[in-house]
């Protein structure tokens, strides 16, 4: 055919990677339900397994590099997102973007902890309430990463699961519910852990109650990647967090 054409940009604001869990039931279609028009997410999945245990935990780090490696290949993302809370925290943001950048390297990174601590720092929080649905054995490793941010943990309390798809059934209504409950008054901020949890759907209704900044995994994930973008597209409906820019280090 003799047809004169150039190629469309599919996506003009920017190229997303997502290793996400096999088991995840909720974090792509929350990230896509945020990101602005011309950002466009592409995805892999990594190998895990329910309960959600530190050690199951730990053991999807030996699948990480191969799914990171099977997103785009050849023309490569702006940034990648590894989209697991409890697993950032079992594994370490370091040798998160270690296993990460083998596969996709010189490309910025972000993870759940990283990208709330710096929506929390933008937010000017220090005090802050946590909200998970995870047991005890996990809870306390997010209360150890976010301690070594910086953060003074106030308090923290989680529904007790351990499997994603269930997490992801939880309620709307059931999670501000127990929003209300955890979130100390004397906090600054309240984060909501878990990118299996739909719990962006409810953050502006929780900051009006609350009077103050309501952080998530995944609002958290697509503030800090149009940032590392430099993409400045408007998103509303989705809390304070996105009129604050990046804090300085």
């Amino acid at each position: 055919m003799d047809i004169e054409y150039v190629f469309d940009d599919i996506a003009p604001g920017g190229r997303v990677g997502l290793v996400a869990l096999a088991t995840d039931y909720n974090s792509e279609t929350d990230l896509r339900r945020i990101f602005p028009a011309g950002v466009d997410l592409f995805t892999n999945r990594v190998m895990n397994a329910n309960p959600v245990t530190i050690e199951n935990l730990r053991g999807m780090s030996g699948d990480i590099t191969r799914a990171a490696k099977g997103i785009l290949p050849g023309l490569g993302v702006d940034v990648m997102i590894y989209g697991c809370t409890s697993g950032t925290a079992a594994i370490g943001e370091i040798e998160l973007e270690r296993l990460i950048q083998i596969a996709q390297p010189g490309i910025p990174c972000t993870n759940p902890i990283a990208a709330a601590s710096a929506a929390l720092r933008a937010l000017e929080a220090k005090k802050i309430s946590i909200l998970t649905p995870y047991t005890e054995d996990v809870n306390e490793a997010i209360v150890t990463c976010f301690a070594a941010e910086g953060f003074n943990i106030l308090d923290i309390d989680g529904f007790g699961l351990g499997d994603d798809i269930e997490m992801t059934g939880i309620p709307l209504s059931a999670i501000s519910e127990a929003a209300m409950q955890v979130c100390d008054a004397n906090a600054d901020a309240l984060f909501i852990s878990c990118t299996a949890l739909r719990s962006a759907l409810v953050v502006e209704e929780l900051e009006q109650k609350l009077g103050k900044p309501v952080v998530t995994s995944n609002q958290a994930l697509v503030w800090h990647s149009l940032q590392l973008m430099k993409n400045r597209s408007k998103v509303t409906g989705f809390g304070q967090l996105f009129d604050r820019e990046l804090a300085s280090s």
